[in-house]
């Protein structure tokens, strides 16, 4: 588990308000702000609003971490030296950019270095299509329980096919597929992290694209 605290409201000695807990009130106080503006704040010292990142990124940066590594443990290992690095970076940051660029391009860099660096120790790690989420519990790799047997396996091939094909992508096509198919950020987003242009990122995601057009076929054009 990550070592970092819940939000909780900055007076932490006076009594709660009769509207609700001291954390309900920091997190509310959180949302209504922008996460570049919380980032600030934790670059002048509050804990409370370093706290509130983590909560809001632990799982989504533990998702793609995962999608990455396909390794649970790992995944949470590296989520956590994201948040290690956001913090040890906290005095030097300015929102020159949306915060998620940031959060993202950190996370990137390091995800990137950490597949470098354990290029030959992976091989042995295999990863079952059913293997529950860690934080959700959710199986979204897991066949439909209504479809006949055939149809299941059918679906298992399929998403094993596509889970293949997409860590065969080059490096930089596999990153921004992973990006724009399941963090759901958008082309400017992408190409702020990779430092690239937006239509090089359009590129970059259309050769992708057509790469596991081409090599899915047989499963895109029907059973």
């Amino acid at each position: 588990m990550l070592g970092f605290a819940p939000p909780q409201h900055a007076n932490a000695g006076r009594a709660e308000s009769p509207g609700g807990s001291r954390a309900n009130v920091a997190v509310a106080a959180a949302e209504a702000t922008s996460d570049a503006d919380v980032m600030l704040r934790v670059k002048a010292g509050d804990e409370t609003a370093f706290g509130y990142l983590v909560q809001k990124y632990r799982r989504p940066l533990i998702g793609f971490m995962y999608r990455l590594c396909h390794n649970p443990a790992t995944a949470e290992e590296l989520a956590q030296e994201v948040f290690l690095r956001v913090y040890r970076s906290r005095l030097s940051y300015e929102p020159s950019a949306k915060f998620t660029t940031w959060l993202y391009r950190i996370a990137t860099n390091l995800a990137v270095n950490h597949a470098r660096d354990t290029r030959h120790e992976r091989p042995e790690k295999t990863v079952r299509l059913d293997e529950p989420d860690q934080e959700t519990g959710n199986t979204p790799d897991l066949a439909d329980e209504s479809l006949t047997a055939e149809q299941q396996l059918l679906q298992r091939e399929r998403l094993a096919a596509i889970r293949s094909k997409v860590n065969a992508l080059p490096e930089r096509q596999r990153l921004a597929v992973l990006m724009h198919k399941y963090q759901q950020m958008d082309y400017r987003q992408i190409a702020a992290v990779m430092k690239l242009s937006e239509s090089a990122t359009k590129s970059l995601l259309f050769r992708a694209y057509e790469t596991l057009r081409e090599q899915l076929k047989e499963f895109v054009s029907g059973k």
